[in-house]
């Protein structure tokens, strides 16, 4: 955990007992509550103190100028930034004269629960006023999984052992104060007063509403909120609202164990078609129907969502509380980031916090979206959606690069690329591929021909399209693909990277295969037999670069031809970024981020179990994990050639991602991808879960950590339950048709019956692996 002894080990909630305002910061991520759509950090409900004030609405982004030494053709003229929205959490309390202040009078008691099956943050305090009047306050927060556009907060007043007088102001307030801007490249750009306000209607019966638009994006946004109070007959309410701010103020007298209770109800919506009179009666619409479910409702409706959520995502670790914990608040995390995308995209930090700008990356196809497919697959067809209706913007970027088909960008919000890093931006053409196989792997756990008639084939095709203009037969007859990044962000516009050419040979595979099963859709796309022959003819032919003297894949052309990188001299000047020049990392062999390793785990059928091993331990010793998507993959594929305890500790690098705060950029949110490789790491990595051509694969294998693993996943219609010890793997079919799946290569037929089959002893490996000097992973 994050180290100070806040914070307790629970399987199903994050507990801080005591609050440290030393990692605020941190903690406004780990309690950040969302459900695809809304998003709020889990700031303080009387708003200070605070690290980042944090409001977020999926999509909803201001621009800003992309600055240039020397421009070149083809850069992005503008960026986007995700915008701190109308802020409505903020709920302050005076007791007598005196604000709630934490950083004032006496703080004798202070919790906050994160509860993940409740799907809320609770936090009660027990403190007394510089003048000494005690109260207890607690509040409880959520972000509606039901109603979309909907969060609520139960705040309640006691007073303890004195009458007092209590003054509670609710709030929307907008273009709050945010800290100053970070030399991190990985931060967001600071916007100043980036809303302009509309309209601000604020009244005394606890309604109010503002609508502001942004400055240059011109998106329009509404906020509102509604207030239920209970409290002594003589409390007055009156309402204000002006300059940015809607307030209502509750005034009344506590006795001796006494409480004054306000449920406070808001809503948001933005858009940037409607009208300001369209958006002002959405959110009177949508506080309407919360209000006829009340908070009891909304509540309740949170549990039973989330209820029949963990019936499908439930992971089970025994013998390590901490991972038992870190993958559930991970599952929990991503649940949010997705429950309710209705066509947005995902982010690289949800809507926890302004890291990255809130841009999405190849990030949400490759990590996130596998684990979404077989535990909650509806957000991955939103998700995938999105990219759909984002292909006139990669067609044009495409035809503005020189190239056809789509090029789909390495960073953005709305669809436009925002990289103003023209290594990633323009050459990292795998995120095309990375868009494929996620569309590849849906239809394949789904079986949805909608899904693949209607979205996976237009994404196909034009993907494929790309990898046609921009590879080439070379005087051999070899398909090759220069000139582009691959994931390793340290080696940059290089010939024939494995990861894209393997990717890149998928996509043009399903692509034609795709193109046959929907012969009436493609031709309307333009599909010709001739352009599926070419597709099928790139894919024969891919350069895959393998060096024969050293016995492993080169991760590109010529890669392992160059210097090997000083790690001695580099003491612990990390990340690497951060301290030298990419010039310097380019022509140098050192690894940001899993390359070759991570294509060996998406393409497992290009590579013989021989070669994995030696790929394995080639690149560990290579690789820097700079980046937080590198431990999951290395778990992975460590736990595939036998390094179980080496895939143990990365399992915990990857889980242990934001709650130890091992990058220490948890303040700017979660890492999304990173909470997901917790998951990748136990199912993929010590489940041994693989899938495709219509069947699910099992090869369990379990550290000596972990004395047994359980897990549950969505196939075909069919719900299955694994539970893995050392010795032996049961499986059950828990609802939907018998399935048949295969345990270590041996098919299992699942119907009313749980079948058990003993696991195969796995041999340690002979050949040692090393990490760079002082890059090992922490041990378990």
């Amino acid at each position: 955990m994050i180290r100070h002894p806040a914070f307790t080990i629970e399987p199903w909630a994050l507990r801080e007992h005591r609050l440290d305002l030393g990692v605020l910061a941190q903690t406004e991520s780990l309690f950040a509550l969302s459900n695809g759509h809304i998003g709020l950090r889990g700031n303080l409900d009387e708003g200070e103190p605070h690290a980042e004030p944090g409001t977020y609405l999926n999509g909803c982004y201001e621009l800003r100028p992309l600055p240039y030494a020397e421009a070149g053709y083809g850069y992005p003229e503008s960026g986007q930034t995700v915008v701190n929205v109308t802020n409505g959490k903020v709920i302050r309390l005076l007791v007598g004269d005196e604000p709630f202040d934490l950083r004032y009078g006496t703080l004798h008691q202070h919790e906050r629960v994160l509860d993940l099956r409740a799907g809320t943050l609770t936090r009660t305090a027990h403190w007394s006023s510089p003048t000494g009047a005690p109260v207890r306050i607690t509040s409880t927060r959520l972000v509606s999984f039901t109603h979309r556009a909907i969060a609520a907060i139960n705040y309640e007043v006691q007073a303890v052992d004195r009458p007092i007088r209590v003054v509670v102001q609710s709030e929307l307030i907008a273009n709050e104060t945010r800290t100053a801007a970070s030399g991190d490249p990985r931060a967001a750009a600071p916007l100043r007063s980036p809303l302009i306000e509309e309209e601000n209607v604020t009244g005394d019966d606890g309604l109010g509403i503002m609508v502001h638009r942004t400055r240059e994006s011109g998106l329009r946004l509404a906020a509102g909120m509604w207030h239920e109070i209970e409290g002594p007959d003589e409390t007055l309410t009156e309402g204000r609202g002006g300059d940015d701010v809607s307030r209502l103020t509750v005034a009344t007298h506590l006795s001796p164990g006494q409480t004054l209770r306000v449920v406070k109800l808001f809503s948001y919506g933005w858009s940037r078609r409607r009208s300001r009179a369209a958006l002002h009666d959405q959110v009177a619409a949508a506080l309407a129907a919360a209000r006829l479910t009340g908070w009891d409702g909304l509540r309740a409706g949170q549990r039973r969502f989330l209820d029949a959520f963990w019936d499908g995502a439930d992971v089970e670790v025994e013998g390590d509380d901490e991972v038992q914990q870190a993958v559930r608040f991970g599952m929990f995390h991503l649940l949010q980031s997705a429950a309710r995308l209705e066509s947005r995209p995902i982010p690289a930090k949800g809507l926890t916090g302004t890291g990255y700008d809130g841009h999405t990356f190849w990030d949400t196809e490759i990590f996130v979206l596998p684990v979404l497919t077989y535990t909650y697959p509806p957000a991955v067809a939103d998700a995938l959606s999105w990219r759909r209706s984002t292909l006139p913007l990669a067609r044009e970027r495409a035809t503005q690069l020189g190239l056809g088909g789509a090029a789909f960008p390495w960073r953005t919000i709305h669809g436009e690329e925002c990289s103003g890093y023209w290594p990633a931006g323009t050459a990292a053409f795998h995120v095309n591929a990375d868009i494929a196989h996620a569309v590849t792997q849906y239809v394949d756990a789904l079986d949805d021909a909608v899904f693949d008639r209607e979205t996976g084939l237009p994404l196909l095709v034009e993907t494929a399209r790309l990898w046609c203009s921009l590879g080439h037969h070379d005087a051999s007859g070899r398909y090759r693909i220069d000139g582009v990044t691959g994931p390793d962000e340290y080696t940059a516009v290089v010939d024939n990277n494995v990861y894209t050419n393997l990717l890149a040979q998928q996509n043009l595979r399903a692509a034609a295969d795709a193109a046959e099963r929907h012969p009436g859709p493609a031709g309307r796309l333009g599909v010709t037999e001739e352009e599926i022959r070419t597709w099928r003819a790139g894919a024969e032919a891919m350069t895959v670069p393998f060096d024969e003297r050293l016995g492993v894949h080169q991760q590109s052309e010529g890669f392992t031809q160059h210097a090997l990188w000083d790690f001695d001299a580099t003491g612990d000047r990390y990340p690497l970024l951060l301290h030298f020049p990419y010039f310097d990392l380019y022509r140098r062999q050192v690894v940001k981020q899993a390359d070759v390793v991570l294509a060996m785990h998406l393409r497992p059928d290009a590579f013989t179990a021989e070669q994995k091993a030696a790929n394995f331990a080639y690149y560990e010793a290579l690789t820097v994990r700079d980046s937080s998507l590198s431990a999951c993959t290395q778990a992975v594929m460590a736990a595939e050639v036998g390094y179980l305890d080496l895939a143990y500790r990365y399992l915990g690098e990857a889980a242990l991602m934001d709650l130890a705060d091992l990058e220490k950029n948890t303040m700017d949110g979660v890492h999304m991808a990173s909470l997901a490789g917790a998951w990748i790491a136990l199912v993929s990595g010590f489940g041994g879960m693989r899938a495709g051509g219509g069947r699910l694969r099992f090869a369990p294998c379990l550290p000596a950590g972990i004395t047994r693993l359980g897990f549950r996943l969505r196939y075909r219609g069919s719900l299955v339950c694994v539970s893995a010890t050392r010795e032996a793997t049961t499986y059950r079919l828990l609802d939907g048709p018998p399935i048949t799946v295969l345990h270590c290569g041996e098919r299992v037929e699942l119907g009313e019956e749980q079948v058990t089959r003993p696991n195969p002893p796995r041999e340690e490996p002979d050949r040692q692996v090393r990490q760079p000097p002082g890059r090992e992973p922490r041990p378990r």
